[in-house]
Order: structure tokens, then sequence, then C-alpha cells
């Protein structure tokens, strides 16, 4: 798909999309629940589906409801699936790896896309301390594993991924686990871990005792199992900080639905905002935006580097060089994004600097209207779609399906804050 974005001004109210953070979590703590639970606001995003795609092969069963956003989920019937499907989700694959693990069978784990080159060697050294036979490609998809997992102390390297801890996290206490620690090394993006041990609380599981994020411990006390859990999803700072950014560059918009209270890494998005000076009101989980005059500002991001992608479009409006740590937290994700950034907002006339572990982004000189790529990653299409909101021509945005990784009504949302939005498929497209 082709999207093309024109130089707009935007006004209105906009829903932020649903936390595909919080849903899959949601996903994989209701498959090891074992009983009813009634999941609110849900995503429907490809990651999302993915998710709801695994525990429905691992024995769930999936309802949709009223709405598409309330889902019942029953995982009283136990299955064990022969192979899952992963889709293109990170999360998904290194989350439920550990879940999937729990079983004696041999069950095949594959993905889609960008994942099939993410590197997975984290499961050929871990999995084995836990009697877990890992059969794997070279560290990538698919793999093959054979548990059951067997709950021991254990110290994992903590600074590629806080997902696969959120999933041993997850199976340890799905499992029982009792007087048993998981120490951790460097862990990054710690604020995933707080969202993680607040949905396990949500669920009754057995919560770990959290020491200072450099261990994990299980203690020797039972919990009580919960009757039918009813969770609703939080609203997604990750694509919402993409709406945040189009207000404070392109319009008078109000985005709802994002709480202050929340412990998404992303929410760090609002200092950013508020270090480039941008024209932000907050009242509850209601934030308007409105341009003023930006300035550079500073920003560490390695706890949070899904906001690289937003940031660099905002600091491509900001006056002066932003500078914004955490270059190396990039290298693995849909794309390298660093790289990445660089060369499609390059199109764009925005020079991006890379020095090690610092990114600096030369704002304030304007962009110009240009043909960019997603480069198959849903964050790259966004990013270039909000920048392209104040560029001096029309941006021609090519795989812009991109998108429904996390956020499939993106242009669709813009497009209701009055942008310039025009989606199609190009003449030589093959379904």
């Amino acid at each position: 798909m082709i999207a093309t974005i024109q130089p707009s001004t935007l006004s209105g109210k906009i829903q932020a999309p649903a936390s595909k953070s919080s849903m899959q979590r949601a996903c994989a703590a209701a498959l090891i629940h074992r009983g009813e639970t009634t999941i609110l606001n849900a995503g429907h995003s490809n990651d999302d589906k993915a998710a709801l795609g695994i525990i429905a092969a691992s024995g769930a069963v999936v309802q949709h409801n009223i709405s598409a956003s309330e889902i019942e989920v029953n995982s009283t019937a136990k299955n064990v699936p022969s192979d899952v499907n992963c889709g293109e989700s990170g999360l998904g694959i290194r989350m439920f790896a550990p879940l999937i693990a729990l079983n004696q069978t041999p069950v095949t784990i594959n993905g889609e896309g960008s994942l099939l080159t993410r590197p997975m060697d984290f499961f050929d050294e871990v999995f084995p301390q836990l009697g877990i036979k890992v059969e794997s490609n070279k560290g990538k998809l698919p793999i093959i594993l054979t548990g059951p997992l067997q709950p021991q102390n254990i110290t994992i390297d903590g600074s590629l991924s806080s997902q696969f801890l959120t999933g041993l996290l997850m199976a340890y206490a799905a499992a029982d686990a009792s007087d048993i620690t998981i120490t951790v090394t460097n862990l990054k993006s710690r604020p995933y871990i707080d969202l993680t041990l607040k949905v396990m609380e949500a669920f009754g599981m057995k919560v770990p005792v959290n020491n200072n994020y450099e261990s994990f411990y299980f203690e020797k006390k039972e919990r009580n199992k919960p009757g039918k859990i009813t969770y609703t999803v939080e609203g997604d700072w990750s694509g919402g900080a993409f709406l945040l950014v189009a207000g404070a560059i392109a319009g008078n918009i109000e985005v709802i639905g994002l709480s202050e209270t929340s412990t998404q890494a992303d929410k760090k998005i609002l200092e950013a905002l508020k270090d480039a000076g941008a024209g932000m009101k907050i009242n509850g989980d209601h934030i308007g935006l409105s341009p003023k005059p930006l300035k550079a500002f500073s920003f560490d991001a390695t706890d949070c580097p899904d906001l690289f992608p937003p940031l660099v479009a905002l600091a491509a409006y900001c006056n002066g060089t932003t500078t914004i740590k955490g270059v190396s937290r990039l290298a693995h994700k849909e794309s390298n994004r660093g790289l990445t950034l660089q060369e499609e907002f390059g199109k764009m006339g925005l020079t991006v600097e890379l020095n090690g572990d610092i990114m600096l982004v030369h704002g304030g000189k304007g962009l110009t209207g240009a043909k960019v790529h997603s480069r198959h990653d849903h964050r790259i299409a966004m990013a270039c779609a909000v920048a392209a909101l104040k560029a001096d021509g029309a941006t021609v945005i090519e795989d812009a399906e991109a998108v429904n990784k996390s956020y499939p009504d993106f242009y669709e949302d813009i497009k209701q804050l009055d942008a310039g939005v025009v989606t199609h498929q190009p003449a030589n497209s093959v379904h």
C-alpha cells in the first residue's frame, strides 16, 4: 500500500489506540490463568491477532463479544499445539516461548517477515538450564522446544530485551516456582517489567519480589486462584506518542485515553514534549496539544527505544540539535532503526548523525516532501507520516501498510483530524 500525506493543519479529538504491550500480556496471562477472562478495550493490530492465535492454538477458546474491543477467553481446556506462529511480534516470540515450553510435547515456533532474521540465541543459552530441549536454526526461527520447563535459580542477561524476562516470570508463576530466584544483569526497559508485574497481579498470579530489577524472588507461598478475571487494556503510549507529536507540530488536537499512572515506558514522550516547549495541557486522560515554536532537547531513550521514531519526527521541527541516547537498542527491531531513520528522514532533508550510542538530529530547517519507504517497519511509517504533516510538499510512503503491526487505524485516525491522507494499492500489487 502507498500512503500520500499532504501538509496539513490538524484539529479535533482522537482516542488513543489500545496498547499491544498490555494486550499481549493479557492474552498470555489469560492462557495460564486456566479460567474465564474478559478482555476489554482489546486491540486488533497484527501483533494482537498473533497473540490471540497463539493462545487459541494452545487450547483457549477465544470469542469476540458485543464488539471487536471485547473478548472472552476460556482457557480451562488444555491443548498442546504442535506448532505456533508468532507473526512478526518480537514480544510474542520472547514472551510465549517460555509458556509454550511448560509442555512436554515438542512444539515448533515460527514467525514471519523481519522476525525470521532477528536473533533468538538467548533461547539456546537459557532454556537448557531449565530442562528444555532446544532445536534452533542457528539462533533464528523456526525453533522446536520440548519441555516441561523446570524453574531453577538462573542468571540472565537483560541487555538485549526485557521481553524474554516477561515470559520467564509468567512461566515460573504458572509452574508454581517457590524459593527460586531469577537474577538479571544490565536490565533494559524496566518499565515494561513493571507492566508485566502489574498484569500478573491483576490475574492473581504469584508475583515475585522485585529486588531493584537485579533479581526476582518467588517466595514459598501459594496464591489464591481467582475466579473470572476482567482486564481492561490500557491506552497505548507507543502509538499515542505519534498522535501527540502530530499535535505538537501540526495543530490543535486532544488525545484521549492515555493514563499518566501507566507503567508503560513510552509515557516518557511527555518529558520530551515538555523539554521541546510544546503547547500541552493535561487533564486526566485528556492531553491537549497545540503548535508552538519548538527547541532542541536531550533525551535518554535507553529504556524506551520505541520512542526513537516519534522523537526524530519531533526533533525535525525543533530549532537546534537534539541529542537522543540509546541507539544501541535499535539494531534488532523490525529494521535497523538507527540507520533507517537516518536514511529515510535524510530523503526529506533532515540530517541525522549516529555517533555510537548517541543520535544527533539537526532540526528546525524544515522538511521537504519526498518518496520514502517504511522498510516494513510500522514505526518508521508512522514517523514519516507525522513529519510529513508540516513538510513543504506531499510525502509518499511506500509499504505504508506496515502500520498494521501495531496501529492499523493510524491513517484513518489522522485523517479524522483533518490530515490530508490518501492511501491506495499500486497498480502492480499482488494480492
